[in-house]
This record gives C-alpha cells, sequence and structure tokens, in this order.
C-alpha cells in the first residue's frame, strides 16, 4: 500500500469513528446521574412517562457511574471491548463469575421488588425447574445439589432477612437459573403496544442471551424506540447499549414484534422472542 493510499484510509477511518461519536453524543448529557438524566431521545421523540412504583420508573432511573467509566468484570479489570456500550449502571455485580445475562435481568427485577418491599414476589425457577423463594432462603432453608442434578432443600441456617442475606440468596438463583428459565417465566409479546420499560429480549438456550428494555420514547405518531441495558459474560458490570447499526438513534433502538432478527451490540437475536414477567 502506498502512502497516499495510507493516509486516505487513516482520514475516513477516524472520520467515520468522529460521526459515530457525534451522534451518540448529541442525546447525552454527561453530568446526567441516571438514565432518564443522561440519555435523550433523538429529535422529534420524548420520554414515555412512567407510574412512579412501577418497574419501568424504577429502571429509567437507575442511577449511572460517571460518563466514559468502562465496563468491568467481576475481579474488577476492564473487559477487552468497551465500545458498545453508552453508560454503565452503578450496581456492584460481587466478586464472583456469577451475575452474567439472565443474571443482570434478576437482579434488576429483584432489586425493584426488594425496593417496593415485595418480597413475596422474589422467587425463581432453577434451570431443572425447582422453585426457590427468597422468604425460603432468609428463613434458612438451603438446596442441595447433588452430581446428577437432583434437588433437595433443607433447613441449614437460621433466619436472616437482611440485604446482605438477599445478595446471597441471589447469587445461588444466578447460579442454577439462566435464560432457559427466564424465557419459561415470562410471558410472550405479540403485539408491538405491549412492549414496555422492563420488557426483555431473550434467546434461551447455553449459551442463550438477554438484554432489558430500561426506557421508551415515542413520537407524535406513536413510533415507539427503546434503550437497551445487558449483563455479559463473564459477570461484569451492568450496561446501557450502544446502537452502532443505526447511527441516527444511537443509542435507541427500533424494533417490533414481527421482525425476523433483532441486531443489537455485540448480539443478533435471530430467533428471538420479546417478552415480559407477569
Amino acid at each position: 500500500m502506498s502512502q497516499k493510499s495510507f493516509f486516505v484510509i487513516l482520514i475516513l477511518v477516524l472520520f467515520a469513528c468522529n460521526k459515530e461519536t457525534k451522534s451518540a453524543s448529541k442525546t447525552l448529557n454527561k453530568s446526567g446521574r441516571t438514565i432518564s438524566e443522561r440519555i435523550s431521545p433523538p429529535d422529534g421523540f420524548k420520554w414515555v412517562e412512567e407510574k412512579e412504583d412501577s418497574f419501568g420508573f424504577f429502571l429509567k432511573n437507575l442511577p449511572l457511574k460517571e460518563d466514559g467509566t468502562k465496563i468491568l468484570d467481576y475481579q474488577n479489570e476492564p473487559i477487552s471491548n468497551q465500545s458498545g456500550h453508552v453508560a454503565v449502571i452503578d450496581l456492584e455485580i460481587g466478586d464472583k463469575d456469577l451475575q452474567q445475562c439472565a443474571d443482570a435481568v434478576i437482579r434488576l427485577r429483584s432489586d425493584y421488588l426488594w425496593q417496593q418491599n415485595r418480597f413475596d414476589e422474589i422467587e425463581y425457577h432453577f434451570t431443572s425447574g425447582h422453585l426457590f423463594k427468597w422468604n425460603a432462603y432468609k428463613k434458612g432453608i438451603r438446596p442441595q445439589v447433588t452430581q446428577n442434578n437432583q434437588v433437595n432443600f433443607i433447613q441449614s441456617a437460621t433466619y436472616d432477612d437482611s440485604f446482605e442475606s438477599y445478595r446471597n440468596y441471589l447469587d445461588i438463583i444466578f447460579m442454577y437459573a439462566g435464560t432457559i428459565s427466564q424465557n419459561k417465566e415470562t410471558h410472550q409479546i405479540t403485539k408491538d403496544d405491549e412492549i414496555e420499560t422492563g420488557s426483555i429480549l431473550i434467546t434461551p438456550g447455553s449459551p442463550g442471551h438477554v438484554v432489558i428494555v430500561v426506557g421508551r420514547a415515542e413520537n407524535n405518531k406513536g413510533e415507539k424506540i427503546y434503550l437497551l441495558a445487558q449483563g455479559y459474560t463473564p459477570a461484569q458490570s451492568i450496561h446501557v447499549l450502544n446502537n452502532l447499526n443505526n447511527e441516527d438513534l444511537n443509542p435507541w433502538y427500533s424494533f417490533s414484534t414481527k421482525d425476523n432478527f433483532i441486531q443489537t451490540s455485540g448480539y443478533t437475536f435471530d430467533q428471538s422472542t420479546i417478552r415480559k414477567y407477569n
């Protein structure tokens, strides 16, 4: 390659990167401390209001770490690819390789229920099908998993309903639940007007993947766009995704229940369903 050709290519690459950064920066208030304060909808759209005690309100008001924060793994080390996110949610992930993609969704939903004192609703199935409730864990019930994946629940600890105990309960859920169990615990959305903040895009499997809608905006035509967040493998900071495939919307996404596939930052849901909790 000639020196002239090299510099032409370099200029084009830098220009492309600059366009991408500018596109995302149009919607960013770098001093914003929550999702809704940090990220504005693109021209012609405005945030959809959420009921104050709803899961949607909780999600769009999640606290964010400082603008430019890197995604860290469970060992507190930066992951190799830092290009796929626009913000990092200010939430610890523990020091074990547990809080991955499905677990991030479980964590956000559980923290909302905890905040609302809806403790009876904090319960999840293991991939094996066994249901394990927070109310059982806080009373000292623990699962014993045998080598052939048989699960027995026994009384082996004293009563503890502290937040630390709750986090220990979630670590067990993270270990034994996943996209397969989360797919079964949610309901398929078949109409676009049913997609809301808190809905998920999920491909169940080993491995599978899941992302969660953490905000939505609407224009005067009734068209909606969405912000997505995810955890990933290895366990890492939950982060709000960029949309590197649509410069005009970045970091927002537009998708429909009729789509054959949905391309997000780093994953294609080519056999996905859009689902929601009760």
